[in-house]
């Protein structure tokens, strides 16, 4: 008579191979992911009728009410956007930058801003605002 074998080990996934497509797919999302670098305050937007949605924005400024001016979440002097610039163009070559000044926003510091930023080369350049009838 013959006795069957058993034996005590049980089948086994490997997780390796798993492992590997998730990281995969996740530097493939990081890479393929563009970055918007936001002015970091919420500002009431004027209203146009003309007014479209724009792809592939890099940077956006922002303008405040009182005139007070910011990048990624810090305040800015006038004189310094233009060197602000400077550098996020040797980063993002023919990067995008969207103003978003609030409608109450002095024209004047709205105008410097395009000012600075048309002198430091961005070519790419518009000022956000909401759709309006």
């Amino acid at each position: 008579m013959r006795r069957r074998q058993y034996s005590d080990d049980l089948p086994e996934i490997d997780m390796t191979p798993l492992i590997d497509m998730v990281f995969i797919l996740l530097i493939f999302f990081i890479v393929a992911t563009s970055f918007v670098r936001e002015s970091g305050i919420e500002v009431e937007r004027p209203q146009a009728a003309s007014a479209t949605s724009k792809e592939n924005v890099s940077m956006i400024i922002g303008l405040t009410s009182s005139g007070r001016i910011f990048i990624e979440g810090h305040e800015i002097d006038i004189q310094n956007i233009k060197g602000r610039m400077d550098s996020f163009l040797a980063e993002v070559p023919g990067g995008s930058v969207v103003i978003t000044a609030d409608k109450s926003c002095p024209t004047g510091i709205t105008i410097q801003v395009l000012d600075s930023c048309r002198l430091a080369g961005v070519k790419n350049l518009s000022v956000a605002a909401t759709v309006g009838e």
